[in-house]
């Protein structure tokens, strides 16, 4: 996961902090000289860290710390405040025309940084926040792109306009705006065509749409993945056409997060989002102070709320009334498969877990402990079931048990031991109704089941 490797680095450098009672100058350098190379290896921009560093020290090396009753707490502290005012310290959204009219976004960017899946994910974003967004295919050159947004447009359950492959991207995007009009459509959002680097044919296009379409938003899509270069590709678009903002997609990938920490510095420009996986929905808005609260190992459950109350489609009635079976110890199988569906949702366990304070360093052990494909079993375990078995798992003997774990292609002692606990879930649950239903009958995380 991104800034995983840093994150444990920097664990350990507030770990040495926290351990000693008072904090000399030397101390605070030395810490900080760990800081300065765990951002380095993490492909933060060098003169960014000069400046990062630099500004700590400046802070932390000062009587009201050094002589405070938790001085490294007070060091930390200052580390998590920069970190915070480097990746741009508010956060920023996509600026809407007043009133009903119609706001232009052009998205651009690099082949294969997911410009086209992204723009697909901010309309489904606009759309959730009742906006009526109009995808407009301008990416002409690339096999299957059309095709593409087409597809994720009608998952997302939005318009796509296209002129085929035959028309310049210009007069595609122009067109795109009577369309708008005569349809309702109060955002249109242009997927230009991307190259394998930069060169001055593709720049050409997007300064060309630019003159000929008032466009009020330009956007680039950046691949995390690629660190520093990732940073430079952005300089580059912002000196040759102007970009209003940027996106970091693949967030969820094995990378460094140097692009995160050195976007903002180094282009005066802010992230917006973050993609965060491949799914539609897997996109998030970017907060600097979340971010930073990431990747210092301090969780983010402020994001983790968000996610619950984003993805969680149970009515308050029947939340209210699993909530209150789960009280009498009566959680039946068709409630664990809810807490299937709601966690995979929510990015899967680790997803979870990662969001959770203190969680950071311990995240590795936990993964290894949990096997997703034995989860996969689980699920296969109760959708082999009946209806009523689902409802009353007192029903299954041997023989019910027998056919269930040929219809889930494992081991009966597997059902067994898979029903044995469960029902230890069942009578846990009935002696903890605190944690399970609250005031309002609401669940861990604003009725958040997990099954386990």
């Amino acid at each position: 996961m991104a800034f995983e490797s840093l994150t444990d680095k920097l664990q350990n450098v507030f770990k040495n902090l926290r351990s000693k009672g008072r904090l000399t100058e030397e101390d605070v350098k030395t810490a900080l000289k760990e800081v300065k190379m765990a951002l380095l290896e993490a492909d933060v921009n060098f003169k960014v860290v000069k400046q990062f560093v630099k500004a700590v020290e400046e802070r932390a090396v000062g009587t009201d710390v050094m002589n405070g009753l938790n001085p490294g707490q007070m060091v930390i502290k200052i580390v998590n405040e920069e970190m915070v005012a480097l990746m741009g310290s508010e956060t920023t959204e996509i600026q809407m025309q007043p009133g009903k009219a119609i706001t232009v976004i052009m998205m651009c960017g690099l082949q294969g940084a997911g410009k086209t899946t992204t723009t697909a994910k901010i309309a489904g974003k606009l759309k959730l926040k009742g906006k009526k967004p109009l995808l407009v295919a301008c990416d002409i050159y690339r096999p299957a792109a059309i095709k593409q947004l087409q597809i994720n447009g009608e998952k997302q359950e939005v318009d796509v306009f296209s002129m085929g492959e035959h028309h310049n991207p210009v007069d595609i995007a122009k067109a795109s705006l009577e369309h708008a009009h005569k349809n309702g459509h109060n955002v249109i959002i242009l997927d230009t065509a991307g190259r394998l680097h930069i060169d001055e044919d593709m720049m050409t296009e997007l300064q060309n749409i630019k003159a000929n379409v008032d466009v009020h938003q330009t956007l680039l899509v950046v691949d995390a993945m690629t660190g520093q270069d990732a940073v430079n590709v952005a300089k580059q678009f912002d000196e040759k056409i102007g970009i209003d903002g940027v996106v970091l997609s693949k967030m969820d990938g094995d990378t460094r997060g140097g692009a995160a920490l050195s976007v903002k510095a180094v282009t005066g420009k802010p992230i917006l989002y973050v993609g965060m996986g491949e799914k539609l929905s897997d996109l998030e808005q970017f907060y600097p102070d979340r971010m930073a609260s990431r990747i210092l190992g301090m969780g983010d459950v402020l994001t983790l709320i968000d996610k619950v109350q984003a993805n969680l489609d149970i009515d308050e009635n029947k939340e209210k009334e699993m909530a209150a079976r789960m009280k009498k110890g009566k959680f039946d199988f068709n409630d664990y498969l809810e807490s299937m569906k709601q966690m995979k949702k929510m990015g899967g366990l680790s997803s979870i877990l990662g969001m959770m304070p203190g969680m950071g360093k311990q995240l590795g052990d936990v993964e290894s402990m949990v096997d997703e494909k034995q989860l996969a079993r689980m699920e296969a375990i109760v959708l082999s079931m009946t209806a009523a078995e689902r409802e009353n798992p007192k029903l299954l003997n041997l023989s019910r048990k027998s056919r269930i774990a040929r219809g889930a292609g494992v081991d009966i002692a597997v059902v067994n031991r898979f029903v044995k606990q469960f029902e230890q879930s069942q009578k846990m649950m009935k002696q903890l109704p605190g944690m399970m239903g609250g005031k309002k009958g609401r669940g861990m995380f604003g009725g958040m089941k997990f099954p386990f």
